[in-house]
C-alpha cells in the first residue's frame, strides 16, 4: 500500500518532509498538464455542498443499518453532497473508504470503482491526505454501522502540497500551535471548540448588551493622544498627516466623549494594544469589551458586571460551575466584595502592619522589590497597600471577588469617594487569581480631570512611560458637562482562559504574538 492511500499514522516519524512536498508538487504539476490539455481544471471553484458532516450524523445516526437497506430495496436513497478534508484513508482494492473532515466534524465516504468509474477511481488512488474532496452519493450504515455516504463521484478541490501532523501525536510544539494555527485547527477538535465557544461568547454578551440598552459603537484605534489607561503604547507615523499616532491602550476616553454627546449606554467589543511583556496572561494586541452607562456608579458596575458573566458563561458553557486547572469556580454565588485593606488583611498575616508603610515596605524588600527601583520610601501608605496587594494578595483570590477603593493617584480617571477623597469609587474582579475587569464611577469633574492629567504629564516628564499624556480635547468634553456615568472593561481573552479551562492567553487567540521566525 502506497503512502498516499494510508492514514497519517503509518508516515514514519523521520520521514523527509521535503520529499513528500516534492511528490505533491509533482502530482500538482500532472494536474496543470492535464489542465492544460483541456482536462479537469486543477483547483476547480464550481463545487457547492448541500450537506454538512454534523447535519447528517444528527438526521441519521439513530437509523438503523436494516432501515437504510430496506430503502435501498424499494429504490429510496437519501442522496447527499458533502466537501471537506481528507483526514483518513484506505484504499482495498476495488473498493476504498475515506474520511472527509468539514467545519462540522466528518463523515466517511465509501468509494467504490464500478460506481464512481475508473478513471475518478484511479485518481482517488493517488490523492494524499489533506487534499480538499467533494463526494455526492446516498447515505447508509456498513457492517460495523458506521454512518457513511456511498458515493456516486468524487471530485479533488484542492491539492494539498504538505503533509499534515502524525494522526496520533498531532502537533507536540505548543509553540508550532500558536505559530501555524491552521493546522492546529485542522488537526485538533478541541482547539476548533475552544475558538468556536470564544465566537458564542461574544454573542451572548453582546445579546446582553443590547438587550439592557446599550448601543454598540466603534471608535478610532489610530490615537493622536494615547489616554484611558496606563500603559505605555505603540508608536507609528501618519505620512499624510505627519505626525506621530498611537495604537490605542484603551477606547474609554472616546466612549466618554459619546456619554457627553447624548450616548447614554454605549459598549465596544474591540483590540487594544500595550506595548509590554508577553506572558501567559499578557499579550500585546488583545480584546476587551467596555461599556459606559449615564446615571450609574461603581456598585451599579458591580452588579451588572456579575450578571453579564454569569449570563456569559451559563449560555456558552451552559454552567455557572466552572474548572480551572483542576480547582473549582463557582460563578453562581454573590460575588465577594473588598476593599484593598480589607482583602490585605483577609488573606495575609501582616495585622496592623496594613496602615503601616514602614512595615510594607519591609515586606517588599523581601518579596524582593528594592527602594532604587521601586522607590518605596517615596510612595504613599495607600500605594504601597497596593504594590503590596500585588505582589501577595491577588494571585490567592480565586474565587469572584471585587476588590475595591483604589488610591486616587493611581486612579487618574475615576471619581473619588466623597466621604474619603483619598480613594477612588473604583473596583477591579479577579477570578482565578487574574484581573478580568476594572471598573468605576468616572470623574465627570473638568478642573479635577485637568489637573490629574497635569500630574500624570509630571510623571511622564520625569520618566514614568507608563503615565498618561495630557488631552486637552477631552478636557474640553467634560466642560461640556458629562452626566454621572459608570464604566468598566472586560477582558475577554482572560474571561475566554476560564470559560475554555486555558493555562495561557495563546491558547484563546487565534494568532497570537510572537517573535519572528529566524528564516521569515
Amino acid at each position: 500500500m502506497n503512502q498516499a492511500s494510508t492514514p497519517a499514522a503509518a508516515t514514519a516519524p523521520d520521514q523527509d518532509d521535503n520529499k513528500l512536498v516534492a511528490e505533491r508538487r509533482d502530482k500538482l504539476k500532472a494536474l496543470r498538464a492535464t489542465q492544460a490539455a483541456g482536462g479537469a481544471v486543477a483547483f476547480p471553484n464550481d463545487f457547492k455542498p448541500k450537506d454538512r458532516a454534523a447535519a447528517i450524523h444528527q438526521a441519521h445516526d439513530a437509523t438503523e443499518k436494516e432501515a437504510f437497506e430496506a430503502d435501498l430495496a424499494a429504490g429510496k436513497k437519501t442522496i447527499v453532497s458533502v466537501a471537506g478534508r481528507m483526514m483518513l484513508k484506505r484504499v482495498m482494492g476495488k473498493a476504498s473508504f475515506a474520511t472527509l473532515q468539514d467545519a462540522t466534524g466528518r463523515i466517511q465516504i465509501y468509494v467504490v470503482r464500478d460506481d464512481v468509474g475508473e478513471d475518478a477511481y484511479a485518481a482517488f488512488k493517488h490523492w494524499d491526505l489533506g487534499d480538499i474532496v467533494a463526494a455526492e452519493g446516498h447515505v447508509f450504515k456498513t457492517k460495523t454501522g458506521e454512518l457513511s455516504i456511498h458515493a456516486t463521484s468524487v471530485r479533488l478541490l484542492t491539492k494539498s502540497l504538505r503533509p499534515l501532523p502524525d494522526k496520533f501525536h498531532g502537533m507536540q510544539d505548543q509553540e508550532l500551535k500558536y505559530r501555524q494555527r491552521y493546522v492546529d485547527l485542522i488537526m485538533d477538535e478541541t482547539a476548533r471548540a475552544r475558538f468556536a465557544l470564544r465566537s458564542q461568547t461574544l454573542a451572548a454578551m453582546r445579546a446582553f448588551m443590547t438587550e439592557a440598552g446599550f448601543m454598540e459603537v466603534e471608535t478610532p484605534m489610530l490615537h493622536p493622544i494615547p489616554g484611558g489607561a496606563n500603559a505605555k503604547p505603540f508608536v507609528t507615523h501618519h505620512n499624510a498627516l505627519d505626525q506621530d499616532m498611537f495604537l490605542r491602550i484603551a477606547p474609554e476616553l472616546y466612549l466618554k466623549r459619546l456619554i457627553v454627546g447624548g450616548f447614554e449606554r454605549v459598549f465596544e467589543i474591540n483590540r487594544s494594544f500595550r506595548n509590554e511583556g508577553i506572558s501567559v496572561r499578557h499579550n500585546p494586541e488583545f480584546t476587551m469589551m467596555e461599556f459606559y452607562a449615564a446615571y450609574w456608579n461603581y456598585q451599579d458596575l458591580m452588579d451588572f458586571t456579575e450578571r453579564l458573566l454569569r449570563d456569559a458563561a451559563l449560555k456558552a458553557a451552559g454552567t455557572l460551575q466552572l474548572t480551572y486547572q483542576g480547582k473549582p469556580v463557582d460563578l453562581s454565588q454573590p460575588f465577594a466584595r473588598l476593599t484593598i485593606r480589607e482583602a490585605i488583611a483577609a488573606h495575609t498575616d501582616i495585622g496592623a502592619g496594613v496602615d503601616d508603610a514602614a512595615a510594607l515596605i519591609e515586606r517588599l524588600k523581601k518579596l524582593g522589590l528594592s527602594e532604587a527601583k521601586d522607590k518605596l520610601g517615596r510612595r504613599s501608605l495607600a500605594s504601597l497597600q497596593v504594590l503590596y496587594f500585588e505582589e501577595v494578595v491577588e494571585e490567592k483570590l480565586w474565587q469572584p471577588t471585587f476588590i475595591m477603593e483604589h488610591p486616587t493617584e493611581i486612579s487618574p480617571l475615576a471619581r473619588a469617594n466623597d466621604a474619603r477623597p483619598e480613594v477612588t469609587e473604583r473596583f477591579e474582579l479577579y477570578i482565578t487569581g487574574r484581573e478580568m475587569a476594572n471598573g468605576f464611577s468616572e470623574l465627570n469633574d473638568a478642573e479635577d480631570q485637568a489637573a490629574r492629567f497635569q500630574q500624570q504629564a509630571n510623571a511622564k516628564g520625569a520618566g514614568d512611560e507608563e503615565a498618561m499624556f495630557y488631552d486637552q480635547d477631552f478636557v474640553r468634553a467634560l466642560e461640556y458637562g458629562m452626566p454621572p456615568t459608570g464604566g468598566c472593561g472586560v477582558g475577554i481573552d482572560r474571561l475566554m482562559m476560564l470559560l475554555t479551562d486555558s493555562a495561557s492567553i495563546r491558547d484563546v487567540i487565534l494568532f497570537p504574538a510572537l517573535r519572528r521566525e529566524a528564516n521569515s
